[in-house]
């Protein structure tokens, strides 16, 4: 496809009119089965990731605060939880931008991809982990808790070793991320190049 062609399917900037996206959409059901398949699918292989790492987070916490008990109810939300925000990050923020001709630039999608990952497979495990697990040492008695005082410091001390421990997950699912928006990318210069039928090209002359 020429440069000029480009420009008329997503030279909208950051409100691409229906017509375009229905043009984007239209175009995305003719790519091979393989690629629509991965690009509709590789957001929830990232967001198992995710879950595992939040699995990951939740059970080096729970060494840490020696807590035995609840091992489904505390571990139920550290897997869903991060699979469903990874998966819905990155359709917002990659996939559905692609679809709809409002990311155009291949780093903007490699590096909107490896933050996505890094957040929700990453981060937001850890966080979420904290205040699930610091509510059951406190239920269950599983370790002594801080004094007032010493909370923030205890917490810092407990959660530095997880990060620790973790770092090595988040860079993977990271660059996972990357990878994968960078392939969805791909995909995307594929359907800009395919042949335009009829109605595409009445878009472009008009």
């Amino acid at each position: 496809m020429k440069m000029e062609d480009n420009v008329t399917l997503h030279g909208q900037g950051h409100n691409p009119s229906p017509n375009v996206m229905q043009t984007l959409i239209e175009r995305f059901e003719r790519l091979p089965e393989l690629d629509r398949t991965f690009f509709a699918y590789g957001p929830f292989y990232l967001g198992i990731n995710s879950a595992f790492a939040g699995l990951i987070a939740n059970s080096l916490f729970r060494r840490a605060l020696n807590i035995a008990q609840a091992r489904f109810a505390s571990g139920l939300p550290m897997a869903v939880l991060p699979l469903l925000s990874t998966v819905a990050g990155y359709n917002a923020m990659v996939s559905k931008p692609l679809l709809s001709g409002d990311l155009n630039c291949p780093t903007c999608a490699l590096v909107r991809g490896g933050l996505v990952a890094t957040l929700g497979g990453g981060l937001y495990p850890i966080l979420l982990a904290l205040p699930i697990n610091a509510g059951l040492a406190t239920r269950y008695n599983s370790s002594p808790m801080p004094e007032k005082g010493n909370i923030t410091r205890f917490w810092i001390a407990i959660s530095q070793p997880v990060m620790k421990k973790l770092s090595f997950v988040i860079i993977l699912q990271a660059l996972f991320g990357a990878y994968l928006s960078s392939k969805h990318y791909t995909i995307y210069l594929k359907m800009l190049e395919l042949p335009p039928p009829n109605k595409d090209s009445e878009l472009n002359t008009n």
